[in-house]
């Protein structure tokens, strides 16, 4: 893979018709709205997981573009695999040898349950009841709790001894810089957007500053939320069947934005690119995934949303020939000649693309 040696700027321009781009779940999922101005947001992390969720599906999470920030992913088992495969020890595991027979049998029973990191290996004369280093001791003892009616006492004693005895280790400094290019090397979105990866209960791997940034979207003008009421023709209970003699009716909400055209601004940095392992091939993934997340990510709520334009600033240098606000400013977006009221398609705006006297910076239109 090719290193980058040039920094990018882009502008991101995306639209959506009557559905939701962004939904704030501390405002019963409305629209996000800036309360100042009215105009539309979208957030950079609601971007970012549509690039992730692109990534997935092209790559199908193979190394080395797997996925860290997914759906129901447990971080921590990363943080271990990347040890493990470095041959980097994680600390001790915690081996009880039980000779009485009851106990044997009672926890080789329990066994077929026992959460992971927790194990019951049966011998000749003694079980082994074993405690791995990197196991999760609050999830064992939350087992216990969920379990407690068909575990005895000596087993419970025997189990939570094996617990207190099994111990982490925490990594040194050179250790946890090479857990982290291992993460960086394994995972895409690691080495493009960065990641915290100081865990508690996982070995540490550091913090990855990524290359790639985006800010807020932002609509170009003040959009209205609307608040639509829909049936479902369904209830949930029979208690709710009751109460309405079987009509069987069910109200709920819907919040839509008629229409509205967003802009987002991001950056390439070349010398963090080449810190995580970022590299060229990287970056046109990133552009397609830009170019395409939304013909992935259909849904009754979003409505219609769509790519509208990415125009790709490319300095000449890691370090950039100009500043980015005034890269930004070349591109306008208006109301075409004559149009008044409220917009509802990308035919309502002209984009305004002023690309003279660049000077060494080259405009790449990827779209628009």
């Amino acid at each position: 893979m090719s290193n980058l040696n040039k920094r990018y700027d882009f502008v991101l321009l995306f639209d959506v018709k009557d559905g939701n781009p962004n939904g704030d779940p501390d405002a019963a999922n409305l629209p996000r709205i800036d309360a100042e101005t009215g105009t539309g947001l979208v957030t950079d992390v609601c971007l970012k997981r549509k690039v992730r969720n692109f990534i997935q599906i092209v790559k199908n999470c193979d190394r080395p573009y797997d996925i860290y920030i997914k759906e129901k992913a447990v971080l921590g088992q990363a943080h271990f695999q990347a040890f493990k495969e470095l041959n980097i020890s994680t600390g001790e595991i915690s081996k009880k040898y039980i000779s009485d027979p009851l106990l044997n049998e009672n926890l080789s029973e329990l066994s077929l349950s026992f959460p992971e990191g927790l194990r019951f290996e049966e011998g000749d004369e003694n079980g082994i009841l074993i405690v791995d280093s990197d196991a999760d001791k609050k999830v064992i003892k939350e087992w216990i709790k969920e379990n407690n009616n068909s575990i005895s006492k000596e087993a419970k004693k025997a189990i939570d001894d094996a617990v207190k005895e099994a111990k982490p280790r925490k990594p040194t400094a050179d250790e946890t810089n090479k857990g982290k290019e291992k993460m960086c090397q394994d995972f895409y979105d690691i080495r493009t957007f960065g990641a915290v990866m100081s865990l508690k209960s996982a070995p540490n791997c550091g913090q990855v500053r990524g290359p790639v940034q985006l800010t807020f979207a932002r609509s170009v003008e003040p959009i209205v939320a609307l608040e639509h009421s829909i049936t479902r023709m369904a209830v949930a209970t029979e208690a709710e069947a009751e109460k309405q003699s079987g009509d069987n009716r069910t109200m709920g909400r819907k919040y839509t934005v008629p229409y509205g055209l967003y802009r987002a601004h991001g950056f390439v940095s070349a010398h963090l690119a080449n810190q995580t392992g970022f590299s060229e091939e990287d970056l046109n993934l990133f552009w397609d995934s830009l170019l395409n997340m939304f013909e992935h990510d259909r849904s009754a709520a979003r409505g219609m949303m769509a790519t509208r334009g990415l125009y790709v600033f490319e300095h000449s240098t890691a370090l950039g020939n100009t500043p980015a606000y005034s890269l930004f400013d070349r591109i306008t977006v208006e109301r075409k000649n004559g149009l008044s009221g409220p917009a509802r398609s990308f035919d309502d705006y002209v984009v305004n693309v002023n690309d003279n006297d660049l000077g060494e910076v080259n405009l790449i239109r990827k779209l628009g």
